[in-house]
């Protein structure tokens, strides 16, 4: 393990970017993998990239199961990745009712059930993810942001990156059509 100071992180270059639309619909999470497999930098270690997929397949299951539960069918949910030398961002868009991440995760410190089957899913993604968050965006959707360095920063450090790497209220490059 080692620690990247933020200082070399002065050439923020987007390598690539990508939106693709998915049906709200659990059996859809192969074919999220499955794109989001592409994006996969040969130099980021294997534990790394599937901390990554676990996010994604988080991130997406609890947008059909929860924002999506009394939207109907043919709403799809957006996922975008944009790849960084050091970071991989991804934002997945759904048009469900809003809801507070950070209460939210003040709850599950206390409510966790480890017998449960369900319920872990943002706990999850907050373990993994370096940085997380969850807005609503002006066209009445919500975006939750998902980053994950590939090298581990400081503490102190990650919270410098973020704040000045980080841009949550970016909306996609590509909008989706209608």
């Amino acid at each position: 393990m080692y620690v990247v100071d933020v200082k070399d992180f002065e050439e923020l270059e987007q390598l690539k970017t990508s939106i693709q639309q998915f049906p709200s619909d659990l059996k859809a999470l192969e074919s999220v993998l499955g794109w989001f497999d592409q994006f996969k930098p040969s130099s980021v270690r294997q534990k790394v990239w599937l901390q990554c997929q676990l996010a994604v397949a988080e991130g997406f299951t609890n947008a059909v199961r929860h924002a999506h539960k009394d939207v109907p069918e043919d709403v799809s949910i957006d996922i975008e990745v944009t790849l960084f030398p050091q970071r991989l961002e991804f934002r997945i868009w759904d048009q469900g009712p809003p809801f507070d991440l950070e209460q939210r995760l003040r709850d599950l410190k206390q409510q966790i059930n480890l017998q449960s089957g369900g319920g872990r899913g943002i706990a999850i993604l907050q373990k993994i993810a370096d940085h997380l968050s969850y807005t609503r965006t002006d066209d009445n959707r919500n975006c939750l942001l998902i980053v994950k360095c590939y090298q581990e920063l400081g503490k102190r450090d990650l919270e410098t990156f973020c704040t000045e790497n980080v841009n949550e209220s970016r909306l996609p490059i590509v909008r989706p059509m209608d």
